[in-house]
């Protein structure tokens, strides 16, 4: 096994792939997907921005969880391509502070972000009629700029907690990104300050705003068995289901950062952590767009566009 420990402050990367056809198929796996998300959420946003049909509070959202998305996978996958490719797994320790900071960041607004949109979709079908007061612009930017705040609050007292600890001689990091709970079993301390405030974290921006969808979705289910209009009641469930996929986004960081560190399996971690950094990212507006009819009028309408001018 190779020998990791060292003197200076870089830390290492131990990666994803093991060296291997089956690591090396894996790998070309995971930049197709890197490369579909890119392309799927600036599309996404690229037709929000274009279509005024689409200037409305839900596709604001949307287009702030495609922004989201697209940072936090950014984030994470050009290092684990480059130390794949290259060999090089060392990683600086501003480098590592710096991806450590946006992935909480990016993390903690998009689950709140969620729970933003859930209420959108919980007002528009529950109560349409104050829909257009509930749901207003400043309303949807305050929350935005709220997920926003709190996300990066967050993330600077994790981050300044992890890199102002002692780390002993072994700085290799058993994932493919500096997750800090991951680094934290290379401290040479007791870490359990930062064990309660990853718990509250957890609690604070996990636990509630999961909570908080499923009611406002239990409350939706429960509208819709009322309505009369088979259309409506179709659209209705199709809004929702699209809504609630992506809340798998939660199910792996509750096992994550809820499971007692003693009990935590370092490749379960990075199994988990697939899910929640490079797959949601594709799967967002794979769900937001091809089951949205007003998102594919919009494709069709730039690609007529674009044929005509051509033409």
């Amino acid at each position: 096994m190779e020998n990791y420990n060292q003197t200076s402050t870089d830390f290492i990367l131990l990666g994803l792939f093991p060296p291997s056809k089956i690591g090396l198929f894996f790998f070309i796996l995971f930049v197709l997907i890197f490369l579909m998300a890119l392309f799927g959420n600036l599309s996404l946003m690229f037709l929000i921005f274009l279509d005024t049909h689409l200037h409305t509070s839900m596709y604001f959202l949307l287009s702030q969880l495609s922004i989201i998305d697209l940072n936090h996978i950014s984030a994470i996958v050009p290092k684990m391509v480059s130390n794949f490719l290259f060999g090089n797994k060392s990683i600086s320790l501003i480098g590592c502070g710096a991806q450590s900071f946006f992935f909480l960041t990016l993390g903690g607004a998009k689950a709140l972000l969620l729970t933003s949109m859930a209420y959108d979709r919980y007002i528009a079908i529950c109560f349409p009629l104050h829909y257009s007061i509930s749901m207003n612009k400043s309303v949807c930017v305050l929350m935005v700029i709220g997920s926003w705040i709190m996300g990066f609050v967050n993330s600077c007292s994790h981050t300044t907690y992890a890199f102002h600890i002692p780390y002993c001689q072994s700085r290799a990091i058993n994932h493919f990104f500096c997750d800090v709970p991951a680094m934290l079993t290379l401290a040479c301390m007791d870490t359990w300050v930062y064990e309660y405030t990853e718990f509250m974290s957890t609690i604070l921006f996990l636990v509630f705003p999961f909570i908080g969808i499923a009611c406002s979705y239990g409350r939706v289910v429960l509208a819709v068995n009322h309505m009369h209009s088979a259309e409506g009641r179709k659209k209705v469930y199709s809004t929702c289901s699209t809504h609630l996929t992506v809340v798998s986004f939660y199910v792996p960081l509750f096992y994550t950062y809820l499971h007692p560190r003693s009990l935590r399996s370092p490749t379960k971690d990075k199994v988990l952590a697939v899910f929640y950094t490079i797959l949601t990212p594709i799967l967002n507006p794979i769900i937001y767009s091809l089951r949205n009819r007003e998102v594919m009028g919009a494709l069709r309408k730039v690609i007529q566009r674009i044929c005509t001018e051509k033409m």
